[in-house]
């Protein structure tokens, strides 16, 4: 006998401005700084509009099956949000109040194969709730202590499907750019981050990556301009010099 899965029954509608959000503790202690790591670099290349929303632990919200339901992403892109970013509320209703997430991503927790939930009754499990009811093109999930990133892409049956990297690299079609695991230092965290490179292959800096550069770019100019200086002063004294050979010969140069 073969077992017809039913489709919940899904709907989109603003919060009750009495509904209590999830104010659940960070699972994993690198969570913010990962997070504000990954919109640092967008920020600071100029690939957010005014409109765009990233975001680490903001409310997505639906109703399910009659039910409230609102998840809160490690980190997410939505490309178009209507309501306030100021809004204290932090959550918002896709296709009500803007697009659905373009991605989304979780950091593992502690509590293991909570990223990895299907379980599709009240409430719902991550995994489902990103596949099933948001139906959010690309969901990663990044394990920072090891560097594993694995990314799940939307197929047409509306399933996810585990992508084949690039390069070590995986295409994220929201953004037209690439997501990967890089390693080194940023403050005082030294470890594997995830990081944006351009479809050229350049890796988009972070905000201090560029105050680094600016650093260097004005101490090579200031050592250009002391070279400068010094085979300034080297062609007068070798000019001097000259001059004094001449007059010693009785020859007065011209001006």
């Amino acid at each position: 006998m073969t077992t017809v899965a039913t489709q919940p029954k899904i709907t989109w509608e603003k919060l009750p401005d009495d509904f209590p959000l999830p104010d659940d503790p960070v699972d994993n202690i690198d969570q913010p700084t990962l997070a504000a790591a990954l919109s640092d670099s967008l920020e600071q290349t100029g690939r957010l509009q005014d409109n765009t929303l990233v975001a680490t632990n903001y409310g997505v919200c639906a109703r399910l099956e009659g039910k409230f339901v609102v998840k809160a992403p490690d980190w997410m892109y939505v490309p178009r949000i209507e309501v306030s970013l100021g809004n204290v509320r932090r959550s918002y209703t896709p296709h009500l109040q803007g697009d659905i997430p373009g991605i989304v991503i979780e950091f593992l927790s502690d509590t293991e194969g909570n990223e990895y939930s299907s379980k599709p009754t009240y409430p719902p499990g991550k995994w489902y709730f990103y596949e099933q009811v948001l139906r959010v093109p690309q969901y990663g999930i990044f394990e920072p202590q090891e560097g594993v990133l694995e990314m799940y892409q939307l197929n047409d049956a509306g399933h996810y499907v585990l992508q084949s990297p690039q390069e070590n690299r995986y295409w994220i079609e929201a953004l037209g750019l690439f997501l990967g695991v890089w390693e080194g230092r940023k403050g005082n965290r030294q470890g594997y981050w995830l990081r944006w490179w351009d479809e050229s292959g350049q890796l988009l800096p972070w905000g201090v990556e560029l105050v680094e550069q600016e650093r260097q770019r004005a101490e090579q100019e200031r050592q250009w301009a002391e070279q400068e200086r010094q085979r300034a002063e080297q062609e007068q004294q070798r000019v001097q010099a000259l001059i004094a050979q001449l007059r010693a010969a009785g020859i007065e140069p011209e001006a």
